[in-house]
């Protein structure tokens, strides 16, 4: 694989000497938050911001289509202490691959080596869902093993996943009420009962929108592919099993929560900028 090369870079330096900066240059994060953790996102996006093609070929792999993204994806996961997703994002992948889902894990054993010397621990997941009654027996990333598992929901949902199976080593954080979880409470909870200083959010858009919407991202790396797809579904795409019943329209983009309006629409500094051939790498951190 090759290097990333730096068009600019205004982040704060590192210190830290791992031959992974080689590839990507160095990263490091300013200071944390007083109460929650230091919160960033990882999205690809084709050149008209959207996020997935839906259909058989849903996942994010399908749009950028390069190994090295799939490597920084794990150099990403290796800074922070877990990795953040809605329950969308496992139930979608789950019915795509057919083999009880993903585990949201590092692939690259350098990379591995790297989060062990940066300190980090078990590698962990956060599933985030309102009022979902999900059998977690269905999924793999709930099942015993060296990934700590966390579900973050409301106590309607906390009844029902009590109901459907035992998982006694998963984390169940109740906040919010009705099918709304409360996500500045559950971020506060992460950091002061559960250690999570950098937390990163790997979506789905629905998640990250809302997460946007709380004031709780605070950076977003952003991969570019050289890609045009469009917003509406063309009637030749074959649909996923799941989606049969009730085909899609649209496909989403980055951001799919209600929005904001022009005196509330939030700022972004541009920190950095990578390439590798035509795919742009871009890092931005939100303006307070």
């Amino acid at each position: 694989m090759r290097n990333f090369e730096i068009l600019f870079d205004n982040a704060e330096p590192s210190s830290f000497e791992d031959p992974a900066y080689q590839r990507y240059g160095t990263l490091s994060f300013p200071a944390l938050p007083p109460e929650r953790p230091w919160i960033y996102s990882n999205f690809v996006q084709s050149l008209d911001g959207i996020a997935s093609f839906k259909g058989r070929h849903a996942t994010g792999g399908d749009i950028s289509q390069l190994p090295d993204d799939r490597w920084l994806m794990d150099f990403l996961r290796a800074h922070s202490d877990a990795v953040l997703l809605g329950i969308n994002t496992l139930v979608e992948e789950t019915q795509l691959s057919g083999n009880r889902g993903p585990i949201y894990a590092i692939e690259d054993l350098a990379i591995r080596r790297l989060r062990e010397k940066l300190g980090h621990k078990n590698e962990k997941n956060i599933f985030v869902t309102g009022a979902a009654a999900l059998n977690l027996s269905d999924f793999r990333v709930f099942d015993p093993g060296p990934f700590e598992t966390f579900i973050i929901t409301t106590p309607t949902g906390a009844r029902r996943l009590a109901a459907k199976s035992s998982h006694p080593h998963v984390k169940v954080i109740i906040s919010g009420g009705g099918d709304f979880v409360d996500l500045a409470h559950a971020m506060r909870a992460l950091r002061q009962h559960h250690g999570i200083e950098r937390l990163l959010c790997e979506g789905g858009p629905t998640l990250y929108g809302y997460m946007s919407r709380a004031n709780l991202i605070d950076e977003k790396f952003i991969t570019i592919s050289p890609m045009e797809i469009g917003l509406f579904i063309p009637p030749e795409q074959e649909p996923a099993d799941s989606e049969r019943s009730n085909p899609p329209k649209q496909r989403p983009t980055t951001f799919m929560a209600p929005g904001f309006i022009k005196d509330n629409a939030p700022w972004w500094q541009w920190l950095s900028c990578r390439r590798i051939g035509d795919h742009q790498f871009n890092r931005y951190r939100r303006r307070r």
